[in-house]
């Protein structure tokens, strides 16, 4: 399985930032760009690529832990930036710190489910909203995005999603995401 650890925002929240990327979509150059699907946007927090079946349960004992350890925070979507001249993402503001500590714990859970995770990197909260075949001029989009600012609400829960990559070599085909198990985070307080 294809697996990751994830923040989802709440169906308001994909409304208000699916507003903004409308008015992007119509910009100069936007049809070079493949646009993420709304029901897939998340914050990922941990990904963990193919996770042999037997260490799932596992994995589920130690994210729920993580979980339950955590504090619930507040969260909103917040402006854009790019990652080189490929990707252009939301951004976030708020409850950072609870989101990195989340991120951190679900990293550790998965390697101490005994998954062989990438490097360890600093956690950059962000929620990929297109990308770019060749590389692109995405500074109009970011500069687009400046002003963009959702409504808070709170981050109560971890999800575990299994990503379904498209089969076939179907142009545009997205992968399909699938939670697999959520659980709640510690209530704030």
């Amino acid at each position: 399985m294809r697996l990751f650890a994830a923040v989802l925002p709440p169906d308001p929240a994909v409304a208000e930032l699916g507003l903004a990327v409308d008015r992007l979509r119509g910009m100069p150059g936007a049809e070079r760009l493949r646009w993420t699907g709304r029901d897939g946007w998340h914050f990922t927090l941990a990904f963990m690529g193919e996770v042999d079946e037997h260490l799932v349960p596992e994995l589920r004992v130690r994210l729920a832990r993580a979980a339950h350890r955590t504090e619930q925070f507040t969260l909103r979507l917040h402006q854009g930036g790019r990652f080189g001249r490929r990707a252009l993402w939301a951004g976030a503001a708020g409850g950072l710190d609870g989101m990195r500590l989340l991120a951190e714990r679900a990293d550790a859970a998965a390697r101490r489910s005994g998954i062989d995770m990438d490097e360890h990197r600093g956690y950059h909260a962000h929620l990929t909203i297109a990308r770019a075949r060749e590389d692109a001029d995405l500074r109009p989009y970011v500069e687009a995005l400046d002003d963009f600012e959702g409504t808070p609400w709170p981050v109560a829960e971890l999800a575990l999603v299994r990503s379904n990559l498209p089969g076939g070599s179907v142009p545009g085909a997205q992968p399909r995401y699938e939670v697999v198990e959520s659980w709640p985070l510690k209530p704030a307080g």
